[in-house]
């Protein structure tokens, strides 16, 4: 088995990243651990609050339970992965549940932030795109998917996106074993990342 963690600022074409390796695999050979999934419970938390919550900062993800269940992964065990709804934030009754395969991406915004987790990764990686960019996408997306108006979304963006990005997800770049440039555009470095996963599979 082989474990990818995949960073990267809101909009920067992770998921483009993530949907790439895995057309480069045969069905079931991919499991992909998203970080969204394991945002801790909130509801203990008045409803009119939890819309203050801040989802972008590593106090928002229960850690310990994402870095065991990847434990138990690469021990072939098989996990009950916590689902996450962002309209009530709260964690759902139902999981999913995640067989070993012999690539698990763990994906998400800020997971190359936490410690022990990086230490389960056989490789790191970081997609990088430019400020305006990902803006543009993030604005496309929340006002499409998520009913929101293209102020709110400005509104957002400067007020946490932004700050909670220069504050801990560019800082982890530095953990970077490999830095895709121009996002999930840049076809030849995800081309590259892909051969070097089958290189370590073969090893």
């Amino acid at each position: 088995m082989i474990v990818i963690g995949i960073a990267g600022g809101t909009g920067s074409g992770k998921t483009t990243v993530v949907n790439s390796i895995i057309k480069s695999f045969a069905p079931g050979e991919v499991a992909v651990i998203p970080q969204d999934s394991y945002y801790k419970d909130s509801s203990h938390i008045p409803v009119e609050l939890r819309q203050k919550i801040n989802f972008d900062e590593p106090a928002a993800i229960e850690w310990p339970l994402l870095v065991d269940q990847l434990k138990a992964l690469k021990e072939g065990r098989a996990i009950e992965m916590p689902t996450y709804s962002y309209i009530t934030c709260t964690r759902q009754p139902e999981t999913v549940r995640v067989e070993p395969t012999d690539v698990v991406i763990v994906e998400g915004i800020l997971v190359l932030n936490d410690p022990e987790l990086r230490k389960l990764m056989d490789v790191k990686v970081f997609v990088d795109a430019d400020a305006d960019e990902r803006l543009i996408r993030v604005i496309a997306r929340d006002c499409i998917e998520r009913g929101r108006t293209p102020q709110m979304v400005i509104d957002r963006y400067e007020g946490v996106l932004k700050p909670m990005h220069n504050q801990y997800i560019e800082p982890s770049k530095k953990y970077a074993d490999i830095i895709l440039p121009q996002g999930g555009h840049n076809r030849v470095a995800i081309a590259l990342l892909t051969d070097y996963i089958n290189s370590q599979l073969k090893h």
